[in-house]
Parts: structure tokens; C-alpha cells; sequence
């Protein structure tokens, strides 16, 4: 079952009709409606589309949060090869809400990681809904240690509400081990790659974004807070979400027109929940093409472009 949006009623109501149809269609002795049928579905498409060409920030907030949206495991059995996982930090304990390892793109070694939010309740108690530990962010420093140590690029997938601000991560050092994760990824000598697959919030994304090249999809989303969280802040009203989205500028245009991204990956009419296989291959693409023009650079251009990066953001971009 297609799972819609409270803003797609009237797509979910055509596609309802478009499906009665088809199965009234397909009997034995159903009635011949082929012209019905291409009409309702040309206005099915044609409605979508202009849905999605007037999108305000509140709703993509609610596409990037959409279930059905590819997620971390998605990439890495569509876009990647020879995925070989690698757990634990080896302090405290593995952290399931962030999935990492060696695995081939392209013909090339990678170091990937990323947020991984589950699909089914199971999977999402699982990967606590991507909400990621202390020893999740020390198991990202490991993992961008071995591809300093090898010399492979590094690919990360931020997806996350935010890091879990339960009382067992503030225990075990949360604000250091982000911390530390957003520094290793400044210090580090390789290729690094951001793609924001989903929602990018707070220092739980950052955390394993600080990267040459940050790249968004083009229906996420990524901020310092979640809209429900400055809301909260500021109007003292969660219910006021709404406002708060279209203040913060958490889309991927405001965010590419600020400098705080360098690309937008096109999704398919309707987001890439309609059409993952071929929202995953234009990530693929981007993110080929990113690796392209940083490969050749030394260590040290690395680190000052990286670097260059993120101070510009506070000077120019804001």
C-alpha cells in the first residue's frame, strides 16, 4: 500500500479510482474504459506535478520524513558492491543506528557510513529511528581513521531527527563524541563526500558531515534543530512547526543559495519514495562526479579546502 501525504489527498483519491478501474478492467468480463484509464492517469501525473512544483518547507520537511524514502541500507544494496560491514568502537559497544564499512563504487574502495532509520517497527527499535548513540559517532571516527590509514575515500549518508538525547548517551559523552566526529572529518587527508538522504538535523547529522563536498537530495532537509525543536524554543509551541520551517531555511535551494550545501540531487515527480531506484542512480551520479574532482589532490589541499569550506559559510554565507 502507497502511503500518501495529508497535502496528496487528491492523489491518493485519483489513484484510488485509477486502481477501482483497473480492477473492474482486468475480469473476464470487464468492461473495455482503456481511454478512462489514460485520462485519470494523465491527471494523476499532471496533478502531482503541480503539487510539488509549489512545495513550501513544511511539506518537504514531510517527504523528507516520508517512510517509504530510500534509506542507508537501500543505497548500499543498490548503488554499492562487496558491502562489508564493520561494528563496534571499540569502547563501549556497536550502535546499530549508524551502519559503516568498506565496500566498491564504481570500481573505487569506499569507507561508507550513515544513518539508518529501519522500516519495519522492528528495524526502527532496531536502529533506534536513526537516532544515534555516543559509541555510533566513535564508530564513524574508526572508520574515518582506517580510510586515512588505507587511503580511500570516504562516503557518508546523514539521515537522522538527531543525535538521541536519551539520559545513557549524555552519560557516555554524546557532545564530545560528535565533537570528535565533526573534527576527524575536518582533519582528514581523503576524499570525503556528504549526501543528505533524508532529514539532516543538529550535531547528530554534522557529526559525519564535515566533508569537501555536502551534497542534499532534493526533498531533505538540513538544520541545526528540528522544526518541532525551534518552535518548541522559540514560540514555546511545538504546534507552531510550521513556521518555524519556513523561517529556518532548511531546504536544499535556501541552504545551496547560503553556500551551506555545493549540490542538489534531483529527485523524481513526487519525491524519491515514488521512484527510488531512480532517485538512488542520480545520487550515484552526483556522488561519482564529486569524487571525480577531488581525486588527485594531496592530503593538505584536503584538509585547507575543507576547511576554506566551512569557514566561508560563517563569513559569506549567512
Amino acid at each position: 500500500m502507497a502511503t500518501y501525504l495529508e497535502f496528496e489527498k487528491p492523489i491518493a483519491e485519483l489513484d484510488a479510482k485509477i486502481a477501482e478501474l483497473e480492477a473492474l478492467a482486468a475480469r473476464k468480463d470487464g468492461p473495455s474504459i482503456s481511454d478512462e484509464l489514460a485520462k485519470l492517469k494523465t491527471k494523476s501525473v499532471k496533478q502531482l506535478k503541480q503539487i510539488y512544483s509549489e512545495l513550501n518547507a513544511w511539506r518537504i520537511t514531510q517527504v523528507a520524513r516520508h517512510p517509504d524514502r530510500p534509506h542507508l541500507s537501500d543505497f548500499i544494496n543498490t548503488v554499492f558492491e562487496d558491502f562489508e560491514e564493520l561494528a563496534g568502537d571499540r569502547v563501549y559497544g556497536n550502535d546499530e543506528a549508524i551502519i559503516g564499512g568498506l565496500a566498491r563504487f564504481k570500481g573505487r574502495s569506499v569507507v561508507l557510513m550513515g544513518h539508518e532509520k529501519g522500516r519495519t517497527t522492528e528495524k526502527r527499535l532496531k536502529h533506534n529511528f536513526g537516532m544515534a548513540h555516543p559509541e555510533g559517532y566513535r564508530k564513524a571516527v574508526r572508520l574515518m581513521d582506517l580510510a586515512e590509514k588505507f587511503n580511500i575515500p570516504v562516503l557518508s549518508f546523514p539521515d537522522t531527527a538527531g543525535a538521541y538525547p536519551g539520559k545513557g548517551g549524555e552519560e557516555r559523552g554524546q557532545a564530545e563524541a560528535i565533537a570528535r566526529g565533526t573534527q576527524r572529518g575536518l582533519s582528514l587527508g581523503v576524499p570525503f563526500v556528504t549526501l543528505i538522504i533524508g532529514e539532516g538535523m543538529s550535531g547528530g547529522a554534522i557529526g559525519i558531515a564535515a566533508a569537501n563536498r555536502v551534497l542534499m537530495m532534493e526533498y531533505a532537509i538540513y538544520s541545526v534543530i528540528s522544526p518541532e525543536g525551534c518552535a518548541s524554543i522559540l514560540y514555546r509551541d511545538a504546534a507552531k512547526a510550521k513556521d518555524a520551517a519556513e523561517a529556518m531555511g532548511i531546504t536544499a535551494p535556501e541552504l545551496l543559495k547560503h553556500k551551506i550545501v555545493d549540490g542538489i540531487v534531483k529527485e523524481p515527480v513526487g519525491g524519491a519514495h515514488r521512484d527510488p531506484q531512480r532517485a538512488m542512480a542520480a545520487a550515484a551520479k552526483a556522488i561519482d562526479a564529486a569524487l571525480q574532482e577531488l581525486e588527485g589532490m594531496s592530503p593538505a589541499e584536503l584538509r585547507a579546502q575543507r576547511r576554506e569550506r566551512f569557514y566561508a559559510i560563517g563569513r559569506e554565507g549567512l
